[in-house]
């Protein structure tokens, strides 16, 4: 068989277009930018906003925050001294340090938005409450991390109770991952053509959790022994640059599945509906040239 028919049979496959959808959106250089922001400005939110609620809201987002972390034993000790301090830190924040934190943080839910605009070839729209929206989504990310830490302390103990919260969990977060979707897309595109992109952010999101308990341990320890705190932050950081790489395959997945001709196309938009919103705007035309490998790290200007 020749080559052109052996890429022919390739290009067919839903893998491969999800693959050059994120070439398209040049994921290496998008995975990095969304990663930088979710340490320097999302994952700080977090600690400051932990030191303003009560100890049982502050230990439910803790507990949720290290499971998703994979941390463990000595490095569970290091990450829980960030929310330990809670009075050092209300006195360093106040609550216009809190404002401030809140509105520096909107910088990752717009890099986040520009994943989801990218990825559904959706025109740009400025001047849509931005800021707004992004608080919003901050909130209910932040209540979803304590409800889920809740539960990981109700259900967790045995067998039986591990595997529930599990189903929970994973139910939850696709319900997060599609209101991230539809909320950050403006409304443009139907409900409905969004669960899968929720459905496979929580599973890539949930799988990369469970890898990271074997993994992420022994590089924050061993990091923090020759490092110390500035090991740590590379240890963070190497976890971020992997969860967001789960979110693009996430948004990348949902638009090729609903454009699909065949019938995963027609399962997802419920039979020959429509994918966007009556009254949006059509989408984008796709890259007139061939993508490569190259174009994944280039980046073009924000839309």
């Amino acid at each position: 068989m020749s080559l052109d028919k052996v890429r022919s049979r390739l290009e067919r496959l839903l893998v491969w277009r999800v693959w050059e959808r994120m070439l398209e959106i040049e994921f290496v250089d998008r995975s990095v930018a969304l990663a930088g922001k979710a340490f320097v400005s999302f994952f700080p939110l977090v600690i400051v906003i932990a030191a303003f609620m009560p100890d049982r809201v502050r230990s439910s987002i803790l507990t949720t925050v290290t499971a998703r972390l994979g941390v463990r034993g000595d490095a569970l000790a290091t990450a829980q001294e960030a929310f330990a301090s809670t009075d050092d830190i209300r006195q360093a924040t106040g609550f216009l340090g809190l404002v401030l934190a809140i509105f520096f943080a909107t910088s990752f839910t717009t890099a986040l938005q520009r994943i989801y605009v990218r990825a559904w070839r959706r025109p740009h729209r400025r001047g849509v409450g931005a800021y707004g929206r992004g608080v919003a989504w901050l909130l209910a990310i932040l209540a979803s991390m304590a409800v889920l830490g809740v539960l990981r302390g109700a259900l967790g103990g045995s067998a039986v109770g591990t595997g529930v919260f599990a189903l929970v969990s994973l139910a939850a977060t696709s319900g997060l991952w599609w209101f991230t979707a539809w909320f950050l897309l403006l409304g443009d595109v139907r409900p409905r053509v969004l669960v899968p992109t929720g459905v496979i952010t929580a599973l890539a999101m949930g799988g990369y959790a469970v890898s990271a308990t074997v993994w992420m341990p022994e590089v924050v320890t061993s990091n923090e022994e020759q490092f110390g705190f500035f090991g740590v932050a590379l240890a963070l950081v190497t976890w971020f640059s992997g969860a967001a790489i789960c979110v693009l395959v996430g948004a990348c997945a949902g638009p090729v599945l609903a454009e699909d001709p065949g019938r995963v196309g027609l399962l997802v938009r419920g039979g020959g509906a429509e994918i966007l919103t009556a009254g949006a705007l059509p989408a984008l035309p796709p890259p007139e040239r061939e993508l490569s490998l190259r174009d994944a790290f280039q980046s073009a200007e924000d839309p």
